[in-house]
């Protein structure tokens, strides 16, 4: 029992740890794909042709960063033998749909799995394959059982009744209505439960009026707060690095030029990183400043007759000025909140060297 309070008593550790190895995979990913978004001019993933082909690249990256990060909280916890388990278990939590959320569970699950696996007392001879064989095999299949049959099927149906609750709510306040898609948005940033809110506003532009060959203005009002959300998560991260330094690490303060050019092609997954860092703080940041973009965008009538978000489709938004200040505003609020909110970062610049501060499981100071 005392070894599974020092892990949970380091958690933090754990996630930056995980968080600085991910980094690389989401800047290569988020800026490769961003970079083929803007190329495209179709103001989404571009899906054939040349360019059509280098977004399979940006896709593998983002793909890739909540395995990663599961398998270096794994690793963080205990060594190479929980690297397999933790990767393994972050790819089934991207299946399961549990997104980064997800992939933080997995990761510390397989730590913890691992570190009791290494105690077992074994014969000498089969010392040597304990770590590279049999300790991975367990602790992969420990670690994605858990994930399929416990934690998969609670995502699905949680999933399912906010979909049906959004539809129900459709023709009610707009104003409720666009701020709790704005927030679900900024919740795990590309995760679960932002892809609620964004097929939810997918799917009202899919009702075409066969005689202007357009969706209904109250389904381009809603897409225009989704698409206004998106965008809000990594551009308020990538502020935030520029308006208080102290409160980064080097890791992150680069991290935030990436989120920034993510942010206009409305990647969401470039907060990911931050919100992995400190979860308690960057989140609920974000979910504010989502939720008052997508009111304001809603309450001036940005409609947005694209599928997608972000900064890239102002030009056929129905009032690009509005559009672009509720992003601006919400953007801002959730920088400002989040430098509010965190602490200075250690002396040291780079996750693994700032131990000095666990994971406070209380929130206190929060």
């Amino acid at each position: 029992m005392g070894d599974l309070i020092g892990i949970l008593k380091n958690t933090r550790k754990h996630l930056m740890t995980g968080v600085s190895y991910m980094i690389p995979f989401v800047v290569t990913g988020g800026v490769i794909l961003s970079l083929c978004v803007i190329l495209s001019g179709q103001n989404a993933v571009p899906s054939s042709g040349a360019l059509g082909e280098i977004a399979k690249v940006g896709i593998a990256g983002l793909g890739l960063m909540v395995p990663i990060l599961s398998g270096y909280i794994s690793f963080s916890i205990s060594e190479r033998a929980g690297l397999a388990p933790g990767i393994i278990g972050g790819y089934i939590a991207n299946q399961i749909g549990a997104g980064f959320l997800g992939g933080i569970v997995s990761g510390l699950l397989a730590g913890i799995i691992v570190h009791y696996l290494k105690k077992i007392k074994v014969p000498n001879s089969l010392r040597s394959v304990m770590p590279i064989f049999v300790i991975p095999l367990i602790g992969s299949f420990a670690v994605c059982f858990v994930m399929l049959f416990f934690i998969g099927q609670p995502i699905a149906i949680m999933m399912s009744s906010l979909s049906n609750w959004l539809n129900n709510m459709s023709s009610g306040n707009s104003v409720v209505l666009s701020f709790i898609l704005g927030a679900m948005n900024n919740v795990d940033f590309g995760g679960p439960i932002g892809k609620v809110s964004y097929g939810f506003g997918t799917a009202m532009l899919s009702d075409i009026n066969p005689d202007t060959g357009l969706s209904s203005q109250a389904a381009q009002l809603i897409m225009g707060a989704v698409g206004a959300s998106c965008a809000i998560p990594p551009l308020a991260c990538g502020i935030s690095t520029l308006l208080f330094k102290k409160k980064f690490n080097n890791e992150e303060k680069e991290a935030g030029k990436a989120a920034l050019v993510m942010g206009f092609v409305s990647i969401s997954e470039g907060a990911i990183p931050f919100a992995a860092n400190d979860p308690l703080r960057v989140i609920p940041s974000c979910i504010i400043g989502g939720g008052i973009g997508a009111v304001i965008s809603m309450a001036l009538k940005a409609g947005n007759p694209a599928p997608w978000g972000g900064i890239i489709v102002a030009p056929i938004n129905s009032n690009p000025f509005g559009y672009l200040l509720a992003i601006f505003v919400g953007s801002i609020i959730s920088a400002l909140l989040m430098g509010f909110l965190k602490k200075n970062a250690g002396a040291g610049s780079t996750a693994q060297a700032d131990d000095s501060e666990d994971f406070n499981l209380d929130m206190e100071g929060f």
